[in-house]
């Protein structure tokens, strides 16, 4: 049979006030006993004055405090009786094991790991999760350690979310872990979110803090990023000049300044391509005999 998840109960404890006040009148009932049996050296006030004691030292031990985003699991002789939640002094049933979990906000901050991406390239990633407990029984009784079962968790769903995209793109098409870090951080958020909800954790923030080749093709890649870049920045600049002077033809085309032949436009194209798309700058030939000389 599947085992069924613990929900969280909601316990209302004595307050621990009034039955501090009691445990009060007890210590003052134990010593007026032992005071009357010391005065009256009748040893048959020993008996009672032994089980007041008893008693007094038993309540004693229910008394317990939850302070600010706190709280207390009770467990008694093997049954889950419920959480308190509201920060206070209670008392309760002294066989009672209180466990303490906390709600408050937590950061883990994963180990930098080496996975390889969606292209094999081997990476360095690292992740930050905010997270709290929204469950104590989920937390408690169906995970045996949650803040381990949270950093093995984490570290399964980086590998895989890592293996779903490239570390880099070169067109504008598609996702990648360096180009769509809202997207990446949004799915692993949903990732996390299904995989830890077992545990009774909520995901507040999941967000990549460290991204990065792996040394060994560090370099490599590097100059693959730089010869991508001169490329798109070469095929920006090439798309410019034929702008230019296509612009150009037409303007001298509409003017009627000069008539060119095939051969001339041709030359007047190739030597505008050379001015515009040159790195450096030109020098201009003066011709001094005609157009075909």
């Amino acid at each position: 049979m599947d085992q069924q998840p613990t929900e969280e109960i909601l316990f209302k404890a004595l307050n621990g006030w009034f039955v501090f006040f009691i445990l009060l009148i007890l210590i003052g009932l134990l010593g007026y006993t032992i005071y009357q049996a010391v005065a009256t050296e009748e040893p048959d006030l020993a008996v009672p004055a032994i089980a007041i004691g008893v008693v007094a030292l038993v309540i004693s031990c229910g008394f317990f405090i939850v302070n600010p985003n706190d709280s207390r699991a009770l467990v008694l002789f093997g049954r889950y009786r419920g959480t308190v939640r509201s920060n206070g002094f209670y008392w309760t049933n002294p066989f009672t094991i209180k466990r303490r979990v906390s709600l408050r906000v937590r950061n883990l901050n994963t180990d930098t790991l080496k996975v390889n991406d969606l292209g094999g390239n081997p990476i360095e990633i690292a992740t930050i999760v905010v997270w709290r407990v929204k469950n104590t029984g989920h937390a408690l009784f169906d995970v045996d350690d949650y803040e381990g079962y949270i950093d093995l968790q984490c570290e399964s769903a980086v590998r895989q979310l890592a293996s779903r995209y490239p570390y880099d793109i070169t067109d504008d098409e598609g996702l990648s872990l360096r180009g769509s870090r809202d997207e990446v951080a949004a799915e692993l958020d949903k990732e996390l979110g299904e995989r830890l909800d077992l545990a009774g954790i909520e995901i507040l923030e999941a967000r990549l803090s460290h991204l990065a080749y792996a040394p060994e093709i560090a370099s490599a890649m590097l100059r693959r990023q730089q010869a991508d870049a001169v490329i798109a920045a070469r095929q920006k600049i090439v798309d410019g000049a034929v702008g230019m002077v296509e612009m150009a033809l037409d303007k001298l085309k509409s003017i009627e300044a000069i008539e060119l032949d095939q051969e001339r436009r041709a030359s007047m194209v190739s030597n505008l391509m050379v001015v515009l798309c040159s790195e450096t700058g030109v020098q201009p030939v003066v011709n001094t005999g005609t157009l075909y000389n």
